[in-house]
């Protein structure tokens, strides 16, 4: 009996490992034939439908002009005022930008292995960092860690306290052949990203990114979170805790806009090399296609929809979800932030997508 309860919690903390932070592909039970066929309104509507808690922030760049407006329960448009919410995966896309400065600084090369960085056990052959931002590496999402299982017990951040030790430690026993394997999201590979980073600065990570958005993109409230938000349920953080890379940063809304606006300006220069195809995936399955949803290519971290011609990427916590994306083209951009999990009714990402490509139409219509 004991050991069937610790198959199932084991079995558990496995499912909130997988619907964590990061996921590419939204899920929910809302029919996928009816979100083809409603407009972005009614999604909203939908998403908070009675639900007091719900604080939606959709922000907008078009023509030259940016904009955000808060919804609530049943879509009803709250007062302005920022809120801050976590990011999720929108995360990587920083650290990755952090990473092309130090490429651009001459002091990496996206096809250095990752052991002529970290102190790692000798073996034949470790990934590339080309291999890691494009999540063809071969390592799993995240590997399971003894604090996982008792973070999920006490109710916490599933990647809580789990050390840089531990990272280099579960690097070393994983052996992977020097090829590029299918793409499969890792969390656990943008984490090594960051530990790389750490390595080429003599900082720890915390430090590094917050002053990096600050510094290089005038995001002044973008930060690893320390859960003092003004919305509930933020993730806990410890100090350099090895998944904060892939997911950990808090932001509101005015600065996200303010960094897809820097993606569709090319600035600083760099980060156009992010923009481009580095490996061709085609994860886009007809269930995605349905609602507009495409996977063609990855960036350095972005993905790419040659479909539609967009740029974008999502994020995911327990209890959060967002969706960026843009077209570089239309000069056309769309932020959506929400405070509810990623699995609730309809995600950030189906909203965001629906709004961007509406907007570039509209756009094509007028010119």
């Amino acid at each position: 009996m004991k050991m069937k309860k610790l198959i199932t919690i084991f079995l558990v903390v496995i499912a909130v490992i997988v619907i964590g932070f990061g996921s590419l592909y939204a899920v929910t039970e809302y029919s996928i034939n009816q979100i083809s066929k409603i407009t972005f309104e009614d999604m909203l509507v939908y998403t908070t439908k009675n639900n007091k808690d719900a604080i939606i922030t959709v922000g907008i760049i078009q023509n030259g002009s940016i904009s955000y407006t808060i919804y609530g329960k049943n879509g009803e448009t709250l007062p302005q005022k920022e809120h801050i919410y976590e990011i999720g995966s929108i995360t990587k896309t920083i650290t990755v930008s952090l990473l092309f400065k130090a490429i651009d600084d001459g002091k990496i090369k996206l096809d250095d292995n990752i052991d002529k960085y970290l102190d790692l056990p000798q073996k034949d052959y470790y990934p590339t960092i080309r291999r890691l931002i494009t999540h063809t590496s071969g390592y799993k999402n995240q590997y399971l860690e003894k604090q996982i299982i008792f973070n999920f017990l006490k109710g916490r951040n599933a990647f809580y306290c789990i050390s840089n030790e531990q990272l280099i430690n579960r690097i070393g026993k994983i052996n992977l052949k020097d090829k590029d394997y299918n793409f499969s999201y890792s969390n656990f590979g943008i984490s090594i990203i960051g530990a790389v980073l750490s390595e080429i600065y003599g900082k720890d990570f915390t430090v590094l990114i917050n002053d990096y958005a600050q510094e290089e993109f005038g995001l002044t409230k973008t930060i690893v979170s320390d859960s003092s938000g003004n919305l509930d349920n933020y993730w806990d953080w410890a100090n350099n805790d090895v998944y904060i890379p892939a997911g950990a940063l808090t932001s509101t809304i005015e600065d996200m806009l303010k960094y897809a606006q820097l993606q569709i300006h090319e600035t600083p220069e760099y980060i156009l090399g992010m923009q481009k195809a580095l490996v061709d995936v085609n994860k886009s399955s007809a269930r995605n296609n349905k609602i507009n949803m495409h996977i063609d290519s990855i960036g350095a971290a972005w993905i790419i929809d040659n479909h539609n011609d967009i740029i974008w990427h999502n994020g995911g916590t327990g209890h959060f979800n967002s969706y960026l994306g843009f077209d570089r083209n239309n000069k056309t951009a769309v932020v959506v932030l929400s405070n509810l999990p990623p699995n609730y009714r309809i995600p950030a990402t189906i909203m965001g997508i629906k709004l961007l490509i509406d907007l570039r139409k509209e756009t094509d219509k007028n010119n």
